[in-house]
């Protein structure tokens, strides 16, 4: 099959390897010396999953005409890319079927709405993945993918289109990867979305998701976003989804317990994590350079409050922390961290 991955970097680079190993003809889109160390040596995958060098065919955006068009798109962007990404590629993706994968809540509905033509599937990649260097992936901590369909809206009812680019999605990727479907997809990217609490703390320390878990400063920030998070999901209606050993009714326990010993969900987190190191995805994207996701993560949880009328303080916080280290190019040390939100808690 012809596959398309829009955005190789650490999830759509796995994607890709995996793609090209199973013998798919892959295109991928880049950027600089994402893009030059591609062309050049191709993309290496290491890690869990097993080493494979793939040659996939690399520019900025995908090529496609009636006579070679993709039979699946994935996109594997950051949220705030996804607009200007599918604008770039718009021509290869009238009619063909796309899988949105990404972080947050809302990303295959907006896409699905700003290219009304496409069958759009929804995945999250629960699989850990490090942007080593570029040309460079690897799987620190496996785990499955999990699909469904965005929420049904006026302006975008179900279609049988979308059904059957889910089963194809399921069909395709099921052979490279674990793969699950939920019937439920807005109660797991909730889901996903407590699981990403963990990513703000190493942007904005510089430390290992782990050592962040460790540390008791750091751990208790962890346990008040992620209660807080929790807290409003349930305002909002939503019943989670179960993704790696977290489930409706663990995250209720969880949000109703007593602190300290709420406190030993994210130790459970850390160990499923394993010992190799993970910098979460936002940390990753610091230490490139680049702008992170964090808006679409912690401030998702801030936008889903304000929209009932609530503030997520704690949230709030560990957004505007995340963003002082993209201005300054500083990390902040755990305790500075931990009076931040204290402040931030105390109005």
């Amino acid at each position: 099959m012809r596959v398309g991955v829009i955005g190789a970097g650490a999830v759509g680079g796995v994607i890709a390897a995996l793609a090209d190993r199973a013998g798919h003809d892959v295109e991928v889109t880049a950027r600089g010396a994402q893009l030059d160390a591609i062309e050049q040596r191709g993309l290496r995958l290491t890690g869990h999953w097993g080493e494979h060098t793939a040659r996939p065919r690399a520019s900025a955006r995908l090529h496609a005409d009636e006579a070679h068009q993709f039979d699946l798109v994935l996109l594997t962007v950051k949220a705030q890319d996804a607009r200007p990404a599918l604008e770039a590629n718009a021509s290869a993706l009238a009619g063909v079927p796309l899988v949105v994968v990404q972080n947050g809540l809302g990303g295959a509905a907006a896409a699905a709405a700003q290219l009304p033509a496409t069958p759009v599937v929804g995945a999250l990649a629960l699989f850990a993945a490090s942007y080593l260097s570029p040309g460079e992936v690897s799987i620190t901590t496996p785990a499955s993918t999990y699909l469904g369909l965005p929420k049904a809206t006026d302006a975008r009812p179900a279609r049988p289109a979308d059904d059957a680019a889910l089963a194809l999605a399921e069909r395709v990727l099921g052979a490279l990867l674990p793969i699950e479907r939920t019937p439920n997809f807005e109660g797991a990217q909730w889901t996903k979305l407590i699981v990403n609490q963990i990513n703000a703390l190493p942007a904005i320390t510089g430390l290992a998701v782990q050592e962040t878990i460790t540390d008791p400063r750091l751990r208790a920030v962890l346990t008040a976003s992620m209660r807080e998070a929790v807290d409003v999901a349930r305002a909002t209606g939503v019943r989670f989804e179960t993704l790696l050993g977290l489930s409706d009714p663990l995250l209720r326990a969880f949000s109703a317990a007593p602190e300290p010993l709420a406190r030993l969900l994210p130790r459970l987190m850390g160990r499923r994590m394993g010992s190799t190191p993970n910098p979460g995805s936002t940390l990753q994207s610091i230490r490139r350079g680049q702008l992170t996701e964090i808006d679409h993560l912690n401030g998702a949880v801030v936008d889903a409050a304000r929209a009932l009328g609530r503030e997520a303080p704690v949230n709030a916080a560990l957004v505007e922390l995340v963003h002082r280290v993209e201005r300054e190019t500083e990390f902040v040390a755990p305790d500075a961290v931990a009076a931040a939100v204290a402040a931030a808690r105390r109005g």
